[in-house]
This record gives structure tokens, C-alpha cells and sequence, in this order.
């Protein structure tokens, strides 16, 4: 009996230091894959990497882990020569494929969600435009035109959509015009615009788009997402 009650507790200490070891073993990866995540273009303000399953070694030893998620924040880019940063974006990775020397990560498949805020909406839309949330999944759309020698400004709800699975469009449901010719077209030429959306993990895309109260939201997806290398 007490050599069984010797062997358990031998059992229980290794038991402990495997988990311990793994997972800082998991935390180191984490921390270096997070400084190796590239982008099709643009940079990222922060990243973070969380690596799931249970044991970690295990998963490395045969190339492949589960799943992984990571956390991005401020990811810019550029379109029509103006900035456009993805406030945050959240995703998670499933049968992470690891290349040899550990060099390279691909993901089969990927499932997350991307948010602009309404201040980051605003500053890549044009020059004296301010975007807000509407109402009824709307967004409210606030623009200043010069006409007949008067400066105009009008507020639109409008539909936001995406074009080309990269490309966030803004149109104006209705312009109030008030009989004043040519209003509407310089209206629309303010609160009505296009922006590229790019420099997300090569792999991953847009699929769709809602306002929501917090900012503009879209399901991303993917398949053989490049992590790394």
C-alpha cells in the first residue's frame, strides 16, 4: 500500500509538471505567434494569440493544433487616399497546419467578426462628413454642401452594404431637397462614398455587413488562412 501511495503521488507531482510545462510552453507560442501574424497590407495596433486545446506538446508533435484564436485591434490600411482602421476584429482558426521548423501556420478555416467604429467610419469618410448610428440597422449620415451662396447641411439615414466582398458602400436612402436644384447631387457626393477594406490576414474575407449601435459589423470567414511564413 505504500509503495502504490509513493507511485500515486510521483504520479500526481509528474501529472503537475506536464501541465506546467505545457503550459508555458503554450504561452511562449502564443506570444511569438502574436508578433508573426502578417497582413495582406496595412499593420495592426495589437495582437493577441490564444492557442486552445489541451495538451499543447501533444498538438505540436503532430503539426496541427485545434484551434486558435486571435484578437486584433487597430488594423490600418488605406483606400482612395484616405485611412481606414478596423477598430477590432476577433476570429478563430480551426486545424492550424504548422510547416516545417515551425516557420509557417495555416489555418483550414476561419469564423469571426470585424468592427468599425463610427469615429473610425467618420475619418475615412470625406471632409466635413460625420457617420452615426441611425436607427432600425440605418446609418446617420451628416454632410455640409455650399449652394446659391449658402451653406447647407443635411442628415441622411442610409444602407451600408458590401460590394466585392472588400468594399463598404454608404447611399443615402432619400436626400431632402427642398426644391433646391442640385442639392441632392452635392448632398450625395458628401454622405454617399465607397472604402476599400483591406490588410486583414491573407485567407480571410468579408461576407457581411449591419449597423449596429457600437459601430459597423461584419462576419468574416475563411479557408486556408495564412497565419504566418
Amino acid at each position: 500500500m505504500r509503495a502504490l501511495r509513493i507511485l500515486l503521488i510521483i504520479a500526481v507531482i509528474l501529472g503537475g509538471i506536464f501541465v506546467a510545462v505545457d503550459r508555458i510552453a503554450v504561452n511562449m507560442a502564443e506570444s511569438k505567434a502574436a508578433d508573426r501574424i502578417k497582413f495582406q497590407q496595412g499593420t495592426a495596433g495589437s495582437t493577441e494569440v490564444s492557442i486552445k486545446g489541451f495538451p499543447f506538446l501533444t498538438q505540436v508533435a503532430g503539426k496541427e493544433l485545434d484551434e486558435v484564436g486571435i484578437e486584433l485591434t487597430g488594423i490600418e490600411t488605406s483606400a482612395a487616399g484616405r485611412m481606414v482602421r478596423i477598430s477590432e476584429m476577433s476570429a478563430d482558426l480551426f486545424q492550424v497546419r504548422l510547416g516545417e521548423g515551425y516557420s509557417s501556420a495555416t489555418a483550414a478555416r476561419a469564423e469571426g467578426t470585424a468592427r468599425i467604429s463610427y469615429e473610425d467610419l467618420t475619418k475615412a469618410s470625406d471632409d466635413g462628413v460625420t457617420v452615426a448610428y441611425g436607427q432600425n440597422g440605418k446609418l446617420k449620415v451628416t454632410g455640409t454642401a455650399e449652394i446659391l451662396g449658402r451653406t447647407v447641411t443635411r442628415s441622411v439615414f442610409s444602407t451600408v452594404s458590401l460590394v466585392d466582398g472588400d468594399t463598404i458602400r454608404v447611399r443615402a436612402d432619400k436626400v431632402p431637397g427642398e426644391d433646391i436644384p442640385g442639392l441632392e447631387n452635392l448632398i450625395r457626393k458628401k454622405t454617399d462614398f465607397d472604402r476599400q477594406i483591406g490588410g486583414l490576414p491573407t485567407g480571410l474575407k468579408l461576407e457581411k455587413v449591419e449597423a449596429k449601435s457600437d459601430g459597423v459589423v461584419f462576419t468574416v470567414t475563411g479557408k486556408d488562412v495564412a497565419l504566418a511564413g
